[in-house]
């Protein structure tokens, strides 16, 4: 009962804000709520609510100053040598201008963070798709897809859960599957080469002086030239490059490191105070967006765990597999992998799901390093999730609706989820 509960509500939810009926973030605050009621928790929907807000209360605060900093270094034109060199190679052509957004958002993964992979790329590239014409959706959907075949990586979380959840170690679970992700790391450049075709076709290619079309842009509106700070550049780089070491290295928790860097950052490019409020009341409808939607995701999170609704839905599902397709659990973990880790948390997909996975895996001789490879297979649909904070941060960047980027993009997803499976296949990385 308790896990037929959580599919409807599921269910529900997805329809509601895929067909537009209701926002993304009324959904994650109400349907819960509903289904908890049904489900007779009334009494305990507040402790469960309050404690998915806490849960996810840093990373709220840390997405609020993060925008806020890259905001900052948007303004002082910092991106903007960089809008200017990928112009010189892309000449305005839609198809280049997307597959090196791609290979730029590829790049920044390396450092395993979805939230710097987002504002980085899109702080650098949407202003060169607007000036073009090509659509923000476009630039959000291969950023994502991109981050989504890297989120593979060790330092990333998944790969380090699944690690630990089995006891094993990288050799063991992240070594054979770079196979797998070079698959999806090319499946991501063919999408990007056919959205890129696609945008040809509808604006053409555009004719830019391309030296000097940043700076054009930026001269349009003298308020936008007077925030531009050349001199600085070269602080503010080493100030960029500087926080995105400190992040990686995990100096400081991440919350604490950007809003360090916003102070810096907002101190240096704007010291008088009238400066610094209208640059945060420039941001603040964006931040505000974003934050709310977090918070709102907490509700849910907390809901659906705390009414263990997850629990259910994964024992459901793992006990109804047939014993025929037992020595196929390797194929059947990577393919549930890609709707569990959309529908609940990376904690309890590989905390809570993954053990039990491994341990009917186990029971048909299938050793637990082949469950845990297969288990990471389903993560570029796992950031298409509307329990992943960084993705609200995607779309509010580049100020589209979540809706649409699931729409448009879970196909493309869930195309990265079977190249990788199928190379894992191929190569006996996992045994079919």
């Amino acid at each position: 009962m308790l896990a037929l509960l959580g599919f409807l509500l599921i269910l529900t939810f997805m329809f509601l804000i895929m067909t537009k009926r209701l926002s993304a973030m009324i959904a994650l605050m109400v349907i819960p709520v509903i289904f908890a009621l049904i489900g007779g928790f009334g009494k305990d929907i507040g402790p469960m609510a309050l404690q998915g807000i806490k849960d996810v209360a840093p990373t709220g605060i840390m997405i609020l100053f993060a925008i806020l900093f890259f905001g900052i270094m948007i303004d002082a034109g910092v991106f903007d040598p960089i809008i200017s060199r990928i112009l010189k190679i892309a000449k305005g052509d839609p198809v280049k201008i997307a597959i090196g957004t791609a290979v730029l958002a590829l790049l920044i993964s390396l450092d395993g963070d979805g939230t710097t992979t987002y504002m980085i790329t899109i702080s650098a590239m949407l202003p060169l798709y607007k000036r073009i014409g090509m659509r923000p959706l476009v630039l959000a959907g291969i950023a994502v897809s991109a981050s989504g075949v890297m989120n593979l990586l060790p330092w990333g979380g998944p790969t380090a859960r699944a690690m630990t959840a089995l006891k094993l170690e990288m050799s063991d679970i992240f070594t054979p599957v770079i196979p797998s992700m070079i698959g999806g790391v090319i499946f991501v450049l063919f999408m990007s080469y056919v959205l890129g075709k696609k945008e040809r076709k509808r604006i053409g290619v555009a004719e830019i002086d391309y030296s000097t079309m940043a700076m054009q842009a930026a001269t349009i509106d003298p308020e936008v030239l007077a925030l531009k700070r050349p001199k600085l550049i070269v602080i503010n780089y080493a100030l960029t490059i500087l926080l995105l070491v400190a992040l990686i290295k995990e100096l400081l928790p991440t919350t604490v490191l950007f809003m360090v860097g916003f102070a810096i950052a907002i101190t240096l490019n704007y010291p008088k105070l009238k400066d610094q409020k209208e640059r945060v009341a420039h941001y603040a409808d964006n931040a505000l967006s974003v934050v709310t939607m977090v918070f709102a995701a907490g509700i849910f999170t907390g809901i659906l765990t705390g009414t263990k609704m997850v629990d259910a839905m994964a024992s459901s599902m793992i006990t109804h597999i047939p014993d025929g397709l037992g020595s196929h659990f390797a194929i059947i973990t990577a393919i549930i992998s890609a709707p569990f880790t959309f529908f609940m948390s990376n904690d309890a997909f590989y905390y809570g799901v993954l053990p039990l996975l491994a341990k009917a895996a186990a029971g048909y001789g299938i050793d637990p390093a082949m469950i845990g490879r297969a288990s990471l297979m389903g993560l570029p649909v796992h950031l298409l999730s509307p329990l992943v904070p960084s993705t609200y941060l995607l779309v509010g960047m580049v100020g589209e609706d979540f809706g649409d980027l699931q729409r448009g993009f879970l196909k493309w997803a869930c195309g990265s989820t079977l190249v990788m499976i199928l190379v894992a296949v191929g190569l006996s990385i996992i045994p079919f």
